[in-house]
């Protein structure tokens, strides 16, 4: 988790990058943070750790939507948990393989939003493949919705074990937790909305991921500025992660 939280964290120095134009040539997504972080003098070293802590929680986030949450006393939500344990694991395992390829060197990939592009493309190729993509965008939304939403009822309080820690110490968790989820899913549903329009015009060129979603904040009015406040955002998920590898319960 740890890991989880330092890639939020990159990613978060990488948006502010391109909200005020720094010097930064990497995407501003969790490849492009994981690049940078390789880009250091102990680039490798750390790569090699972060593939090892990702794969790690990955792992967990499996076990966790295998037998997890037994302290949820309603099924449907505990249900809803494990599920969102599973998906998340999936992505947690596709960032350590990403990481292992950067540290070997077999990623040829750049920067940009390739690969959602080109998902967008094979399911535009398929019968009702303006239907799939919007399915995709739709689902994409209700990510962003359901992120919001933890962020706002402090849903995410329900699984960190927090009571034993000062009352000032616990504000800031939830002001963490707050402030990130609230982030991702004002991230997420602009990726929503992107997958949409690709969906709407059936030109998969229009698809794209976080650092597409970054940049297209970026250029809106007062871009620099709501951008700084979403990579503040991300900054505060990063660090929320290390208090829940602390305190969440398992």
């Amino acid at each position: 988790m740890v890991c989880f939280g330092l890639v939020h964290l990159v990613v978060a120095y990488l948006a502010v990058q391109v909200a005020f134009g720094g010097g930064s040539d990497q995407s501003a997504d969790q490849r492009g943070a994981m690049a940078e972080i390789g880009s250091t003098s102990f680039g490798k070293v750390l790569l090699w750790v972060l593939a090892v802590g990702l794969f790690a929680f990955g792992l967990w986030q499996f076990m966790m939507a295998a037998t997890g949450y037994g302290w949820i006393t309603k099924r449907r939500k505990r249900v809803t948990k494990r599920i969102g344990s599973g998906a998340r694991g999936v992505v947690v395992i596709a960032l350590g393989v990403t990481a292992i390829k950067l540290v070997t060197g077999s990623d040829s990939g750049g920067s940009g939003n390739q690969p959602q592009q080109e998902f967008t493309a094979k399911l535009l190729e398929l019968p009702a493949g303006k239907v799939l993509v919007a399915i995709a965008a739709a689902a994409v939304l209700g990510v962003a919705i359901a992120s919001a939403v933890k962020g706002i009822k402090r849903s995410f309080l329900d699984d960190l074990d927090i009571g034993e820690l000062p009352s000032g110490s616990r504000k800031w968790v939830e002001r963490l937790g707050l402030s990130g989820y609230v982030a991702k899913g004002i991230v997420f549903g602009i990726v929503a909305v992107l997958i949409g329009f690709a969906a709407f015009s059936a030109d998969a060129g229009k698809a794209g991921g976080l650092d597409a979603a970054l940049r297209t904040l970026a250029a809106q009015p007062f871009g620099p500025f709501l951008l700084a406040v979403v990579a503040l955002g991300l900054a505060a998920f990063g660090v929320y992660c290390f208090a829940g590898a602390k305190s969440h319960k398992s």
